[in-house]
């Protein structure tokens, strides 16, 4: 093993202001949902240019609550990608729905349109389009569906803040999204999400789904008074955010513009730098105006050409002290969605060639130079070995 320092694939960047903001929470004596949960939601709303913005304990709760409020019946259809996290297909088929997958675009792993409007069938409810890796579907399509066959869009966002669609924010317009401050995002609350949505019957039942159901409206003659009464409206989970990761949020989110431009800037740097390499295959541009926010940077290791697998291409960067991450493996390929749904290999084509191949190398905002191009170098070292 290489005594080299370890480069992850992700590590969060969190400055000294965001650190004492933690800190001066545990000060407070207010570490669950409160002020600093409502101030970082008054901040997305801005951010988005949408009211209500509702934060969450993660990207996964916020899809579930909004499912649920779609209020599918036992054989309702989504139609989403079979290259997303699990978390994607998990809520659907929580939420009641049938997850009814169609493949990708092979140049941008994104969902295909015209393969999702044969996919609508008088059962579809919905349609959960991905913005993998940061780079946004081509929405235009997937809302002239959903408009004609009255079909309610998620986009799973969770990949996507800060980017841009032909000069619009995603989560700007449209529908529903739903966004994540994991760890490994582009910004960060430790966990958490949020939904946002100018549906105001959806943001009302998550509102009461992320909190047991409690509903403290139903006494207002009580609540002018700041007494604690409430009634139960519904039976609800336990997904709200706490003022722990709001802290980390409020200070992360006048940030994201810095992070997401140095993402862009290593991203640009492994474009440039191994565009060449014929062991990748890079990831493509879509045609349409856009602004990627390179949560992830993920070719596929050109396995025809070089005579490896990926399995070797990571192992022989891990000896070099050098991470990588696996976003995703093909989720029908999995063992509970091909013996609950039928799907099986031959099924998605494109999303298995991907699958068989996809790497995330390492991309972060407080990535040095140097670590950068220890990277590359590595890469162009293990390609050279095998020519």
């Amino acid at each position: 093993m290489s005594e080299l320092p370890y480069i992850p694939f992700s590590r969060p960047c969190l400055d000294s202001a965001a650190i004492e903001e933690v800190v001066e929470c545990l000060r407070s004596g207010w570490i669950t949902t409160g002020p600093r949960v409502e101030r970082f939601e008054e901040m997305l709303g801005a951010f988005f240019g949408v009211s209500g913005v509702q934060c969450c304990a993660s990207a996964t709760g916020g899809l579930l609550m909004v499912l649920i409020a779609l209020d599918l019946k036992p054989g309702d259809e989504v139609i989403t990608t079979p290259m997303t996290f699990v978390a994607t297909l998990n809520c659907i088929v929580l939420a009641g729905g049938v997850p009814i997958l169609v493949d990708v675009q092979p140049s941008t792993y994104n969902i295909d349109p015209e393969l999702v409007v044969r996919a609508v069938t008088p059962r579809t409810k919905a349609i959960v389009p991905v913005h993998f890796a940061g780079q946004p579907v081509d929405l235009d399509p997937i809302y002239d569906i959903a408009e004609k066959h009255g079909l309610r869009v998620l986009e799973d966002a969770a990949h996507a803040i800060g980017a841009d669609y032909k000069g619009r924010r995603i989560g700007s317009f449209g529908d529903i999204q739903v966004f994540s401050f994991h760890p490994n995002k582009n910004m960060t609350t430790g966990e958490g999400g949020c939904v946002v949505t100018r549906d105001d019957k959806i943001r009302k039942q998550v509102n009461l789904l992320r909190f047991h159901g409690i509903d403290r409206d139903s006494v207002p003659e009580l609540k002018i008074q700041g007494l604690p009464h409430y009634d139960i409206a519904l039976a609800g989970y336990k997904f709200n955010m706490m003022d722990l990761q709001a802290a980390l949020g409020i200070h992360q989110l006048p940030r994201l513009a810095e992070f997401n431009e140095r993402r862009r800037h290593f991203a640009d740097i492994y474009a440039r730098e191994l565009a060449q390499c014929s062991g990748l295959i890079l990831p493509q541009a879509p045609s349409f105006f856009h602004r990627h926010a390179w949560h992830l940077f993920a070719p596929l290791v050109n396995t025809e050409t070089v005579g490896i697998t990926r399995e070797d291409f990571m192992l022989k960067l891990k000896r070099v002290n050098i991470g990588t991450g696996l976003h995703y493996q093909a989720i029908h390929l999995s063992r509970f969605y091909s013996e609950r749904f039928g799907y099986k290999r031959g099924d998605f084509p494109n999303a298995e060639y991907i699958s068989d191949r996809i790497v995330s190398l390492p991309l972060f905002p407080s990535m040095s130079s140097t670590e950068h191009e220890r990277v590359i170098t590595a890469i162009w070292d293990i390609f050279r070995e095998r020519s």
